[in-house]
């Protein structure tokens, strides 16, 4: 069957990220049909907004998305393109594994974690206000029985599928009492139901601190949406960095991928930056869609030409001024060779 599949560009650096992953997933032989919409900053003046109606309706009437970063203004202007769309479509689960691959530098090895972050609900609500201008501001976090129930359950059921060990709800209940007691409670309660799957918690901050003593010792990592959103970051520093961090948006029957990075808009048209969260965020839509194979090899392609060292863009190699580094288009060649030569 072709998989069709909405397509956004996004704006910075997306538009080579999405080229090099569409070239990357179309080389595996799995035929797909993209339909391709504008969001993000750069499509402002033309629509009035930087996610257009069009973009929402296309996921979903497609089920599926692939996108590449979009820029968010810090402090002001249009709120995250990237949070709207996750509200508008009850994407519920961020989905961000973090696994270390040979050939890239870390301070660790043979990581394997995976955040489960809750996606709809939390800080990122955006509700806020002023309180008394230029002195004080106030936001509201919202935390749900369902929200904390489902979150949980899929961190259990992608345990259970994925032949994973232990899951580790991350909360700060010892002072949020009441938002963080409800996630707790609820994840208690959740966990009950899998005696196949080993379970604990970790307040946020002594969480961060074990990851980076012992990362080894966790698994499978479920919380609410502002934590998750840093200790995902932090699990990505783990293994090199933004550049290796894929993510997933998926709700009932509908999901959306993207990396974890954002857009960098500094080298936009540069040919320059790391493609391989964004191909490895094209994995994760492979198994998604039920491709395993096809996604087993082009992470195999990719493990094989970051290991090697040669064809990979200048943040991979030892130094970063190296004259050998290569551009974002011929590392996706690369992938695509060795994927070819497997």
């Amino acid at each position: 069957m072709t998989y069709r599949v909405t397509l956004i560009p996004g704006d910075g650096t997306g538009p080579e990220l999405v080229e090099a992953t569409r070239r990357v997933l179309e080389a595996t032989g799995v035929p797909f049909e993209w339909d391709v919409q504008e969001a993000g900053a750069d499509v402002m003046d033309k629509y009035g907004t930087p996610l257009p109606e069009a973009v929402l309706d296309s996921i979903r009437k497609n089920r599926v998305g692939l996108k590449g970063p979009i820029t968010t203004p810090v402090g002001t202007g249009f709120r995250s393109v990237n949070v709207a769309l996750r509200k508008a479509l009850d994407l519920y689960t961020n989905l961000r594994p973090a696994r270390h691959i040979k050939g890239v530098r870390s301070h660790y090895e043979n990581i394997d974690l995976v955040v489960v972050r809750e996606n709809t609900e939390g800080m990122y609500v955006g509700i806020e206000h002023d309180v008394i201008v230029g002195e004080a501001a106030e936001a509201i976090r919202i935390i749900t029985r369902k929200g904390s129930e489902r979150i949980v359950r899929f961190a259990f059921e992608y345990a259970r599928e994925n032949g994973r060990r232990k899951v580790t709800a991350v909360h700060k209940a010892n002072i949020l009492k009441t938002t963080c007691g409800l996630f707790l409670g609820v994840a208690r309660e959740v966990a009950e139901q899998y005696p196949d799957i080993e379970f604990e918690d970790r307040i946020v901050d002594n969480m961060c601190m074990q990851l980076v003593q012992r990362p080894q010792e966790y698994d499978v990592i479920v919380t609410t949406n502002l934590f998750g959103d840093i200790v995902s970051d932090l699990c990505s520093g783990l293994v090199g960095g933004l550049g290796m961090a894929p993510g997933a948006n998926i709700g009932d029957g509908i999901a959306v991928f993207e990396p974890v990075h954002g857009s960098a808009p500094k080298y936009a048209g540069k040919n320059k930056v790391n493609p391989t969260a964004n191909i490895l965020s094209g994995v994760l839509m492979l198994r998604y869609l039920g491709e395993k194979d096809a996604a087993d090899r082009v992470q195999n392609a990719i493990a094989a030409v970051v290991a090697e060292g040669k064809n990979v863009t200048y943040d991979m190699k030892p130094t970063r001024d190296d004259p050998t580094a290569v551009g974002t288009s011929q590392m996706a060649d690369a992938i695509i060779a060795a994927m070819n030569t497997a």
